[in-house]
Protein backbone atom coordinates (compact mmCIF):
# COMPACT_ATOMS: atom_id res chain seq x y z
CA UNK A 1 0.00 0.00 0.00
CA UNK A 2 1.18 3.49 -0.78
CA UNK A 3 0.25 6.45 1.43
CA UNK A 4 1.56 10.01 0.94
CA UNK A 5 4.40 8.65 -1.17
CA UNK A 6 5.50 6.02 1.38
CA UNK A 7 5.22 2.36 0.42
CA UNK A 8 3.98 0.25 3.34
CA UNK A 9 4.24 -3.53 3.33
CA UNK A 10 2.53 -6.07 5.55
CA UNK A 11 5.39 -6.12 8.10
CA UNK A 12 6.24 -2.39 7.94
CA UNK A 13 9.79 -3.34 6.97
CA UNK A 14 10.04 -0.41 4.48
CA UNK A 15 12.14 -2.66 2.22
CA UNK A 16 10.30 -1.68 -0.95
CA UNK A 17 10.10 1.98 0.04
CA UNK A 18 13.83 2.20 0.77
CA UNK A 19 14.68 0.54 -2.54
CA UNK A 20 12.46 3.03 -4.34
CA UNK A 21 14.05 5.99 -2.55
CA UNK A 22 17.55 4.74 -3.32
CA UNK A 23 16.73 4.26 -7.00
CA UNK A 24 15.38 7.80 -7.33
CA UNK A 25 18.31 9.29 -5.39
CA UNK A 26 20.96 7.56 -7.49
CA UNK A 27 19.28 8.84 -10.65
CA UNK A 28 19.65 12.42 -9.43
CA UNK A 29 23.16 11.84 -8.10
CA UNK A 30 24.27 10.68 -11.54
CA UNK A 31 22.77 13.81 -13.06
CA UNK A 32 24.54 15.99 -10.48
CA UNK A 33 27.85 14.24 -11.11
CA UNK A 34 27.68 15.17 -14.80
CA UNK A 35 27.46 18.91 -14.04
CA UNK A 36 29.40 19.04 -10.75
CA UNK A 37 32.52 20.64 -12.21
CA UNK A 38 30.42 23.50 -13.55
CA UNK A 39 28.87 24.34 -10.18
CA UNK A 40 30.35 26.41 -7.33
CA UNK A 41 30.61 24.45 -4.08
CA UNK A 42 27.71 26.22 -2.35
CA UNK A 43 25.44 25.77 -5.36
CA UNK A 44 26.33 22.08 -5.57
CA UNK A 45 25.49 21.65 -1.88
CA UNK A 46 22.12 23.38 -2.29
CA UNK A 47 21.25 21.32 -5.35
CA UNK A 48 22.23 18.12 -3.52
CA UNK A 49 20.03 19.00 -0.56
CA UNK A 50 17.05 19.95 -2.71
CA UNK A 51 16.99 16.96 -5.06
CA UNK A 52 18.48 14.13 -2.96
CA UNK A 53 18.65 14.91 0.77
CA UNK A 54 15.01 16.01 0.71
CA UNK A 55 14.12 12.50 -0.50
CA UNK A 56 16.17 10.87 2.24
CA UNK A 57 14.48 13.04 4.87
CA UNK A 58 10.91 12.63 3.62
CA UNK A 59 8.82 10.91 6.32
CA UNK A 60 12.04 9.70 7.98
CA UNK A 61 10.35 9.78 11.39
CA UNK A 62 8.83 6.45 10.28
CA UNK A 63 12.28 4.84 10.12
CA UNK A 64 12.73 4.41 13.88
CA UNK A 65 13.83 0.82 14.59
CA UNK A 66 14.01 0.06 10.87
CA UNK A 67 16.45 -2.70 9.94
CA UNK A 68 20.15 -1.86 9.88
CA UNK A 69 20.29 -3.20 6.32
CA UNK A 70 17.84 -0.56 5.13
CA UNK A 71 19.63 2.19 7.04
CA UNK A 72 22.86 1.03 5.40
CA UNK A 73 21.30 1.39 1.93
CA UNK A 74 20.17 4.94 2.66
CA UNK A 75 23.52 5.79 4.25
CA UNK A 76 25.32 4.60 1.14
CA UNK A 77 23.21 7.02 -0.88
CA UNK A 78 24.17 9.91 1.41
CA UNK A 79 27.85 8.89 1.32
CA UNK A 80 27.80 8.81 -2.48
CA UNK A 81 26.13 12.22 -2.60
CA UNK A 82 28.66 13.69 -0.17
CA UNK A 83 31.57 12.43 -2.27
CA UNK A 84 30.09 14.04 -5.37
CA UNK A 85 29.53 17.38 -3.62
CA UNK A 86 33.00 17.61 -2.03
CA UNK A 87 34.66 15.88 -5.01
CA UNK A 88 36.17 12.95 -3.15
CA UNK A 89 37.14 9.59 -4.57
CA UNK A 90 34.99 6.49 -4.15
CA UNK A 91 37.08 4.92 -1.39
CA UNK A 92 37.98 8.06 0.57
CA UNK A 93 36.86 7.97 4.19
CA UNK A 94 33.41 9.52 4.40
CA UNK A 95 33.38 10.99 7.94
CA UNK A 96 35.48 14.07 7.06
CA UNK A 97 33.16 14.78 4.12
CA UNK A 98 30.01 14.54 6.25
CA UNK A 99 31.61 16.77 8.87
CA UNK A 100 32.65 19.30 6.23
CA UNK A 101 29.10 19.42 4.85
CA UNK A 102 27.65 19.36 8.38
CA UNK A 103 25.34 16.50 7.41
CA UNK A 104 24.06 14.14 10.07
CA UNK A 105 24.10 10.47 9.02
CA UNK A 106 20.73 9.12 7.90
CA UNK A 107 19.86 7.22 11.09
CA UNK A 108 20.57 10.26 13.24
CA UNK A 109 18.52 12.47 10.93
CA UNK A 110 15.55 10.29 11.82
CA UNK A 111 16.34 10.74 15.51
CA UNK A 112 16.65 14.51 14.99
CA UNK A 113 13.23 14.65 13.31
CA UNK A 114 11.45 12.72 16.08
CA UNK A 115 13.19 14.62 18.89
CA UNK A 116 12.33 17.98 17.29
CA UNK A 117 8.71 16.97 16.83
CA UNK A 118 8.55 15.83 20.46
CA UNK A 119 9.97 19.17 21.63
CA UNK A 120 7.28 21.05 19.68
CA UNK A 121 4.57 18.84 21.17
CA UNK A 122 5.79 19.41 24.73
CA UNK A 123 6.06 23.17 24.23
CA UNK A 124 2.83 23.81 22.30
CA UNK A 125 0.68 20.67 22.82
CA UNK A 126 -0.10 20.67 19.09
CA UNK A 127 -1.11 18.78 17.03
CA UNK A 128 -3.39 17.27 19.64
CA UNK A 129 -3.62 13.86 17.94
CA UNK A 130 0.13 13.40 18.49
CA UNK A 131 0.36 15.12 21.85
CA UNK A 132 -2.23 12.69 23.21
CA UNK A 133 0.16 9.83 22.41
CA UNK A 134 2.86 10.94 24.86
CA UNK A 135 2.65 11.11 28.64
CA UNK A 136 5.01 12.46 31.32
CA UNK A 137 6.83 9.81 33.31
CA UNK A 138 5.40 9.62 36.81
CA UNK A 139 7.31 7.19 39.08
CA UNK A 140 5.30 5.18 41.63
CA UNK A 141 7.18 6.95 44.42
CA UNK A 142 9.26 10.12 44.70
CA UNK A 143 12.54 9.59 42.87
CA UNK A 144 15.34 11.81 41.60
CA UNK A 145 14.09 11.12 38.07
CA UNK A 146 10.73 12.72 38.88
CA UNK A 147 11.78 16.23 37.78
CA UNK A 148 13.94 15.33 34.78
CA UNK A 149 11.27 15.89 32.16
CA UNK A 150 11.11 12.25 31.10
CA UNK A 151 8.28 10.63 29.16
CA UNK A 152 6.63 7.29 29.85
CA UNK A 153 7.86 4.58 27.47
CA UNK A 154 5.14 2.11 26.56
CA UNK A 155 5.86 -1.61 26.56
CA UNK A 156 5.99 -3.24 23.12
CA UNK A 157 6.26 -6.83 21.98
CA UNK A 158 6.71 -6.52 18.23
CA UNK A 159 9.14 -4.69 15.96
CA UNK A 160 6.26 -3.08 14.09
CA UNK A 161 4.83 -1.72 17.34
CA UNK A 162 8.19 -0.30 18.44
CA UNK A 163 8.16 1.98 15.39
CA UNK A 164 4.95 3.67 16.57
CA UNK A 165 5.29 7.31 17.59
CA UNK A 166 3.90 6.61 21.07
CA UNK A 167 6.99 4.44 21.64
CA UNK A 168 9.70 6.07 19.50
CA UNK A 169 9.07 9.59 20.80
CA UNK A 170 9.55 8.83 24.53
CA UNK A 171 12.40 6.45 23.83
CA UNK A 172 14.39 9.05 21.89
CA UNK A 173 13.42 11.95 24.17
CA UNK A 174 14.55 10.12 27.31
CA UNK A 175 17.89 9.28 25.70
CA UNK A 176 18.79 12.98 25.32
CA UNK A 177 20.92 14.76 27.95
CA UNK A 178 18.79 16.66 30.45
CA UNK A 179 20.32 20.03 29.54
CA UNK A 180 18.94 19.57 26.01
CA UNK A 181 15.53 18.36 27.20
CA UNK A 182 15.25 21.45 29.41
CA UNK A 183 15.63 23.91 26.49
CA UNK A 184 12.42 25.76 25.62
CA UNK A 185 13.61 27.67 22.54
CA UNK A 186 13.14 25.59 19.37
CA UNK A 187 16.07 27.26 17.59
CA UNK A 188 18.46 26.62 20.49
CA UNK A 189 17.09 23.09 20.95
CA UNK A 190 17.72 22.19 17.31
CA UNK A 191 21.23 23.62 17.44
CA UNK A 192 22.18 21.81 20.65
CA UNK A 193 20.52 18.60 19.47
CA UNK A 194 22.43 18.58 16.20
CA UNK A 195 25.71 19.21 18.02
CA UNK A 196 24.93 16.32 20.39
CA UNK A 197 24.01 13.93 17.57
CA UNK A 198 27.11 14.92 15.64
CA UNK A 199 29.22 13.99 18.65
CA UNK A 200 27.42 10.65 18.91
CA UNK A 201 27.55 9.87 15.18
CA UNK A 202 30.84 11.27 13.93
CA UNK A 203 33.09 12.00 16.90
CA UNK A 204 32.74 8.67 18.69
CA UNK A 205 35.81 6.39 18.66
CA UNK A 206 35.82 3.92 15.78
Amino acid sequence: MKSLGVTLDHYLSFDQHVNSVCKACYFHIRALRHVRESLPDEVAKKVACSIVTSRLDYCNALYHNMSEANFAKLQLVQNTLARVVVRKRKYDHITPSLRELHWLPVKHRSTFKIATLTHKLLQHHQPAYLYDLIQPYVPPRELRSSDKGLLRVSRVNKTTTSAAFRHSSPEIWNSLPQDIRDITSLTLFRRKLKTHLFAVALDAPR
